[in-house]
């Protein structure tokens, strides 16, 4: 624990990043027993388990920034439930426009636009999927492998990392660290493509159900956790944040990464709240009634 090495400022600071993921998880808590209480049986698990990322991630930084030989766990923990959480997210579109028949049913004739990003978003010329059993399938298998592989890579990482075998911030090509980065980015991008493709598909009829904003959300803590912590990391390691006795540049990239995760996640809490706070019930907005009249017409 770093507690007795820090001054006041330093102490003041710490007291309330720490604050702050109390106040974070209690909303989370409030929320979930809401969404618990409100949401149909077959959403209720993906839902609460989306408002939990930012909690969750706020959590693993709070503690990594009180303990930091722990940081490679907290980060492990987060990587395992963020990886769950890009799946759900994939999933939780498809029950939003009333499951996988109905989406299909409603998307017979149409046909996915998956020259978009991270992958092929200059891929202009690619030509669109036609929207089957079968290509929702890749979809999900491309959001489900990230599910396992990541935390397989992690747990290697840290296998490595207590055998003396791995360093973060040694990216030399003989080291162990490099290829893991590598590979974890790769899946990343292949695990974010499929929701970019169904999100372009389903925007337009999810308007009512505030899709939009769930996505940007998404998308928010998509740059925050993986984008951000990298040029933190790269800045470390060029020097350019400089040492700060006791604390060399890579400990001080890390800090600053957990800080800035702790603040931004307890911001994007409190604005889960409000986007996912809506009345799960019989009572939804006049085009969402349309629209599942239809479907309800429609079914056989």
């Amino acid at each position: 624990s770093l507690s007795a090495g820090l001054d006041l400022p330093g102490r003041f600071l710490f007291a309330i990043l720490t604050l702050m993921m109390l106040i974070a998880n209690l909303v989370f808590l409030e929320e979930a027993v809401y969404l618990y209480r409100k949401i149909p049986s077959s959403k209720k698990s993906i839902i609460i388990w989306i408002n939990a990322t930012a909690p969750v991630i706020a959590t693993t930084s709070c503690i990594g920034m009180w303990i930091p030989r722990s940081t490679m766990f907290t980060d492990f923990t987060a990587a395992v439930f963020f990886a769950i959480v890009i799946h759900k997210f994939l999933l939780m579109m498809i029950k939003e426009c009333g499951g996988q028949k109905l989406l299909l049913k409603r998307f017979e004739n149409d046909h996915f636009k998956i020259s978009t990003g991270p992958c092929c978003c200059c891929c202009l010329c690619l030509p669109r999927v036609r929207i089957t059993r079968r290509t929702l399938f890749w979809l999900k298998l491309g959001t489900f492998q990230f599910v396992f592989f990541r935390p397989a890579f992690m747990f290697l990482s840290i296998v490595l990392w207590t055998n003396g075998n791995y360093t973060l911030y040694n990216l030399s090509p003989k080291g162990a660290a490099i290829w893991i980065s590598c590979f974890v980015g790769v899946l990343t991008i292949i695990a974010l493509w499929p929701v970019g493709i169904m999100f372009l598909q389903v925007r337009t009829i999810l308007t009512c159900k505030k899709i939009i904003p769930k996505f940007a959300l998404y998308q928010f803590i998509v740059i925050l956790n993986n984008l951000q912590t990298a040029i933190i990391n790269i800045l470390a390691k060029q020097r350019i944040i400089p040492c700060a006795p006791p604390l060399s540049s890579s400990a001080r990239g890390a800090y600053i990464t957990q800080q800035l995760l702790i603040m931004e996640m307890f911001l994007i809490t409190l604005i889960s709240r409000v986007v996912y706070r809506r009345r799960y019930d019989d009572l939804e907005p006049p085009e969402c009634m349309d629209e599942e009249a239809g479907d309800k017409n429609q079914t056989p």
